[in-house]
């Protein structure tokens, strides 16, 4: 509330209001000398700063006339910009616009007030330059807070769109509304909520992933938090250094892709982790959605099936028959290098030769038992579907398709 002064005098009130025109011009002209900011600005900016110095400057001869008057500042000044200004110049730079008014009408005291008023004039100039500031505050308080309403709503609708795989031109726009058009390096972060306000969990989340320098996306869905990381490089120290945003269990990283709209393949992989994840208890947290594929397998996830296939089966089968029956060997008899020749007639350097031959194919080195678990769920799935690949191939003998139609594969 604006504090009561005295009246100032009528030659004090004719002479602020004849300079009006006068005083804007020279608050425009401090800005341009003092401010980097306002001289980068586009000119449509520029002009409704300027709008803003002259309401301002408006607004207090018509206060100065009346002091028993409350200014209505946020309608009579900022209301002549539109909300867009906002988020062109900050409350800063807004408090630099009030201080070169300010200046500007003090350096004029001598000329504006009538004699004997120059201590009122400055005093109402200072009471005046409080109620702007506080009516600046206020603007972009409530800016702020429709903004965030408006975003946290937009980015609940993208991460919904991401999970359910529906990259389209809405998701597009929205993705594009919230700034992340050219956001690349992508990941799909699963977890477990922690207790308490869904709003406080994502700002922390957002919080700690700007500490971290990445774009960041989240929303709490039921029990789950789902949080889309951009800008990512090696995802895992990112992730750990974000745990702790997470509640308790799993936290499960899906494979980077390289742009949000192909994020619905990593938001896949890392729900069907973090479905999984319970089947290794001592999985490291957090832990990549392509680490737990022996349990994504044995859950049913179709597509971590074919992984397992392509990474590790295929490659071996390729690679030739030693390779594949020593792996097989190797994994049956317990992982011993003795037993292991034995069987194969072979000197242990060659079966120690060939174990480094299949980790180099597949990426899995099978003296260490969770890849070795991993490599023998592989070849039983991949025998499995080499087997119904044969029945399907069977079943198709004798068998002509319609004109232009080609048979439908077996399933994997």
């Amino acid at each position: 509330m604006a504090a009561q002064r005295s009246r100032g005098s009528a030659a004090t009130q004719r002479r602020i209001e004849g300079s009006s025109g006068t005083l804007s011009t020279a608050a425009k002209k401090h800005m341009e000398t003092h401010y980097d900011w306002y001289r980068a600005l586009s000119a449509e900016d520029r002009s409704w700063v300027g709008l803003v110095a002259q309401a301002g400057i408006a607004a207090f001869v018509a206060w100065y006339r009346d002091p028993s008057d409350t200014p209505q500042i946020s309608a009579n000044v900022f209301g002549t910009a539109p909300r867009e200004l906002t988020r062109s110049i900050t409350l800063v730079q807004t408090l630099d616009l009030v201080r070169s008014v300010v200046d500007v009408v003090e350096a004029d005291v001598a000329q504006l007030a009538a004699p004997g008023d120059e201590q009122n004039l400055r005093e109402s100039v200072l009471r005046y330059s409080r109620e702007i500031a506080f009516g600046a505050a206020q603007v972009y308080a409530g800016a702020a807070e429709a903004r965030g309403g408006w975003d946290a709503r937009l980015e609940s609708l993208v991460v919904d769109a991401v999970l359910r795989g529906e990259a389209d031109d809405s998701m597009q726009s929205r993705a594009s509304a919230l700034g992340w058009g050219s956001v690349n390096h992508v990941a799909v972060i699963a977890g477990f909520a922690r207790e308490g306000n869904t709003a406080d969990i994502v700002d922390a989340l957002r919080q700690q992933a700007a500490k971290l320098e990445v774009e960041c996306l989240a929303a709490v869905q039921g029990r789950r938090l789902v949080a889309i990381l951009g800008g990512l490089e090696d995802p895992s120290p990112t992730v750990l250094a974000m745990a702790d945003c997470f509640g308790n269990g799993p936290v499960v990283i899906g494979p980077i892709v390289p742009h949000l709209f192909a994020a619905g393949r990593s938001a896949r992989a890392a729900l069907s982790g973090l479905d999984a994840a319970r089947a290794w208890p001592d999985a490291p947290r957090p832990v990549l959605a392509d680490e737990l594929l022996p349990e994504r397998v044995l859950a049913g996830d179709t597509p971590a099936r074919r992984a397992l296939i392509d990474r590790v089966y295929r490659p071996l089968r390729t690679a030739g028959k030693s390779l594949f029956e020593t792996a097989t060997t190797y994994l049956d008899g317990g992982g011993g290098l003795e037993s292991t020749a034995r069987v194969l007639f072979v000197h242990p350097n060659t079966v120690r030769y060939r174990l480094g031959r299949i980790a180099a194919v597949t990426g899995y080195d099978l003296s260490h038992p969770r890849e070795a678990y991993t490599v023998r769920l592989a070849l039983a799935v991949g025998r499995l579907a080499e087997s119904t690949e044969r029945e399907w191939r069977r079943s198709l003998q004798g068998k002509v398709p319609d004109a232009g139609r080609t048979p439908d594969g077996p399933p994997l």
